[in-house]
């Protein structure tokens, strides 16, 4: 049987409102037709910080220590919690509800949809499994996140290795289409990334950093040798084709489509009141 071919990107790095805005985009052309379902690949210059749909910025992000470091700020169309996006690869799936492979709750099109990235860690050597949250107390966890760092604890069909979460993803769904993206770490600068929320007191911080070491984990911490961006976009492309059954024939967006993205980077995921809204 001929597999299905979907569309691949390749983006490289671009700044975080042009990343919104493709994801976005891509959600929109799919919606009309125009393009058939997609996997992107990217990156972000500068790294970036990215926060949730949801998120309350004044409350839980220290936007000083943003600028200290140098990080890009964009909020994302898709709940779930902040993110740093630098030494990782960054993933989206654009495909239709309609879509005969697609079931229909969010969360086993989620466990569809990552079957590509557990292949992915497959193709690396690592061991990767779906954490499935079992028990009462599990479930309440995940409803009631008690920190505003995505990688703090597995959630729903989120990929684990040796206990500790290795890929973040979060779900939205508009004009009947499945946007998921999500991040998987090649490296992670802790300290950097706990700067940038904030904390009832010193001692809460340290006591969450210490238990995110526990929970979390990069690829390069777990693999023999140092994967390069390079081999993780090379392994996780095969693993989708392969989590998927499909084939992936890449393609590079026209010129009409990319000022398409620029225009809606530059009025929406740069805007103020997209970023900074309560």
């Amino acid at each position: 049987m001929e597999k299905e071919i979907w569309r691949f990107i390749d983006s490289g790095r671009q700044d975080p409102a042009f990343n919104m805005a493709l994801d976005e985009a891509l959600l929109y052309w799919h919606s009309e037709n125009k393009i058939p379902p997609t996997i992107r690949f990217y990156g972000w210059n500068p790294p970036t910080l990215s926060v949730g749909y949801f998120q309350n910025i004044e409350k839980e992000i220290n936007l000083d220590a943003v600028k200290k470091h140098g990080l890009g700020f964009v909020r994302r169309p898709t709940g779930g919690r902040g993110v740093l996006h630098d030494q990782e690869l960054t993933y989206s799936v654009i495909v239709s509800e309609e879509h005969p492979e697609m079931p229909k709750t969010v969360t086993e099109a989620y466990r569809v949809i990552s079957e590509g990235i557990l292949e992915g860690f497959r193709e690396l050597g690592l061991d990767a499994y779906f954490a499935i949250p079992r028990t009462e107390k599990e479930k309440q966890s995940l409803k009631n996140p008690r920190s505003s760092v995505c990688f703090d604890a597995p959630s729903w069909y989120e990929l684990v290795v040796e206990g500790r979460k290795v890929a973040g993803s979060a779900q939205t769904r508009q004009k009947g289409v499945i946007l998921q993206h999500g991040s998987i770490l090649l490296d992670l600068d802790e300290d950097k990334l706990f700067d940038l929320f904030i904390y009832k007191n010193d001692r809460l911080r340290e006591r969450m950093q210490r238990n995110f070491k526990q929970k979390a984990v990069a690829i390069n911490e777990l693999a023999k040798e140092k994967v390069t961006i390079e081999e993780a976009s090379k392994a996780f492309k095969k693993g989708f084709e392969k989590g998927l059954n499909i084939h992936l024939e890449p393609y590079e967006l026209t010129e009409e489509e990319t000022a398409f993205v620029a225009d809606l980077a530059r009025t929406k995921y740069a805007a103020d009141e997209w970023n900074y809204r309560r």
